[in-house]
């Protein structure tokens, strides 16, 4: 016998598809859940256009607020643990005030054992780091946030 979907999960999958057909730009990344409703969406704007995130939560919870003008926020990849530097008791990626450039690794994101790098994609100066060595990190949630030397574009190739 074969189970029919939940109306619920397809309802909010069917509203996560019908916002990201009207993004402007390629959509990057869709996460959807069912459980306490979450839609989260990446998408690279509009040439010349900052690149949003969109995160509607029913959960009580509220996503990163979005950088400044000039302030560019960094999220994580994927659910798991955020690491400032490559092993224990090894000299951080980045500290707050660090000069980055394109391409630099500001820290590691491991999930299921596997250590993710965060790679910067743009140049400019570290301005905080919202989250502790060792943290538990979400989807999306911003990493470091950084003084853009100059405003991030369309990631080349990708």
């Amino acid at each position: 016998m074969q189970s029919e979907p939940d109306p619920g999960a397809v309802d909010i999958t069917d509203q996560a598809l019908l916002l990201a057909r009207q993004l402007p730009g390629q959509v990057r990344r869709i996460s959807v859940r069912h459980g306490r409703s979450s839609v989260e969406i990446d998408w690279h704007g509009e040439p010349g256009g900052a690149a949003p995130a969109v995160a509607a939560r029913s959960d009580g919870g509220t996503p990163d607020a979005p950088a400044g003008a000039g302030v560019h926020a960094v999220p994580s990849p994927l659910v798991g643990t955020f690491y400032r530097a490559p092993s224990p008791g090894a000299s951080t990626f980045v500290e707050v005030g660090s000069a980055v450039q394109t391409g630099q690794t500001l820290g590691i994101v491991e999930a299921m054992k596997l250590m993710n790098p965060i790679i910067c994609d743009v140049a400019g100066q570290v301005l905080e780091l919202p989250v502790a060595d060792g943290e538990s990190v979400q989807f999306g949630q911003t990493l470091v946030r950084i003084a853009a030397a100059e405003p991030a574009g369309p990631v080349e190739g990708g």
